[in-house]
């Protein structure tokens, strides 16, 4: 990149936060703590959009299912003996029982634990005890009901919705953008739980800028100037860009590189991407944290307005796990440390703003990126 072509891209940049920063506040206290707005959110938000519930590593082989909850449904995710991925309702065709209790496994079949019905990972009945002396029974009329899933990056998704916009037509604006990252191909090393006490909101709101960085992250501040911030993506339901990362370090406790790099950054074009960390918010429940050496991605799943249960994962590129320089925990315990740092802020602002003195204050051009994402979620909830 060449330094004007740089210099116009900063300048670009400045005008879009200043574009979505003018006279922009934050959100009212209701967004926060109403209840009513909580049940809207998930009438509107969590029933019709497309949601992040895992990655394919999950089920390599086929057989292996998950079981995700997604609002009041229980998902069962499986890769059938074709090795396609799918999923079901959690849900017998019988007297309606809970299939799965567990949250994974391998399996040939599923089986109703009540009455023994027994389904093929397809989702076909192919088993139900003397249902053959029922006048008029047919087992193709009782195939289990399906849930529209996509994959997106080797990610898994899933849409609540009766007839929801195509997984395909929905990434559009991001088709090939992170194809040269190789998601699709990664592995989780680890999977770390965090029952945060803050508003979902609050967490997307602080993923998206780093005007807080210097205080409340001063080892992430040493590796990665807070200032540093491009984005590229400034308006809808994709949101982000890159942040610099000081020349040859790594975002892990050493600073050092822990892992076998997961994107095509050999190639010359791309040279420039070894010293940037990308992070993008996928709405309304996937953070996207691309670095040199792996891919973070956070779920967040609201319980209650003052409830979020984060799922954090970190991905490398399978043949890193091969590799006695392989140290996942240096990324691992470096972000564990951070994301801790962020559920505690995020909890104090979830607090601040319970209080009746609360109002919203002005946002600052660091935090265009919240700003815009206010805009599109009171666009989804039908209030702009």
């Amino acid at each position: 990149m060449s330094v004007a072509t740089h210099t116009t891209d900063r300048r670009l940049f400045r005008r879009t936060a200043e574009r979505f920063t003018a006279g922009a506040k934050t959100l009212p206290q209701r967004y926060f703590v109403s209840p009513e707005v909580f049940a809207e959110e998930q009438k509107k938000i969590f029933s019709k959009h497309w949601l992040l519930i895992g990655h394919q590593s999950q089920i390599a082989k086929a057989g292996d299912y998950f079981v995700a909850e997604v609002g009041d449904e229980s998902l069962i995710i499986a890769r059938d003996q074709r090795s396609t991925i799918r999923g079901f309702y959690n849900v017998c065709r019988h007297r309606g029982t809970r299939l799965k209790e567990g949250t994974c496994g391998h399996a040939s079949a599923i089986q109703c634990p009540y009455h023994a019905w027994t389904y093929g990972l397809d989702g076909r009945l192919i088993r139900a005890p003397h249902m053959d002396e029922v006048q008029g029974f047919d087992k193709a009329d009782y195939s289990l009901h399906p849930v529209n899933l996509g994959l997106f990056e080797g990610f898994i998704f899933v849409n609540l919705a009766d007839d929801p916009m195509p997984l395909e037509e929905w990434f559009a604006p991001l088709a090939g953008k992170f194809s040269h990252w190789n998601m699709s191909i990664l592995r989780s090393a680890k999977r770390i739980e965090y029952d945060v006490r803050a508003n979902w909101k609050l967490i997307f709101e602080n993923y998206s800028e780093c005007y807080h960085c210097p205080g409340v992250h001063p080892a992430l501040s040493k590796l990665t100037p807070y200032d540093s911030a491009e984005n590229d993506l400034c308006e809808g339901p994709f949101l982000g860009g890159f942040m610099s990362i000081n020349k040859g370090k790594s975002l892990t406790m050493s600073g050092n590189a822990c892992a076998l790099g997961v994107n095509g950054i050999a190639d010359p074009g791309r040279a420039h991407d070894r010293d940037r960390v990308f992070y993008y918010s996928i709405f309304p429940n996937m953070l996207l944290s691309m670095h040199p050496d792996y891919v973070m991605v956070h779920q967040l799943w609201p319980q209650s307005p003052k409830r979020t249960l984060i799922m954090c994962d970190w991905f490398f590129h399978p043949k890193a796990f091969e590799r006695p320089d392989f140290q996942s925990e240096d990324a691992i315990e470096f972000w564990d440390m951070t994301n801790k740092q962020d559920w505690h802020v995020c909890a104090l602002s979830q607090q601040g703003i319970a209080s009746r003195a609360y109002q919203p204050g002005p946002y600052s051009p660091r935090e265009s990126i919240p700003a815009a994402w206010d805009q599109e979620y009171l666009r989804v909830m039908g209030q702009v």
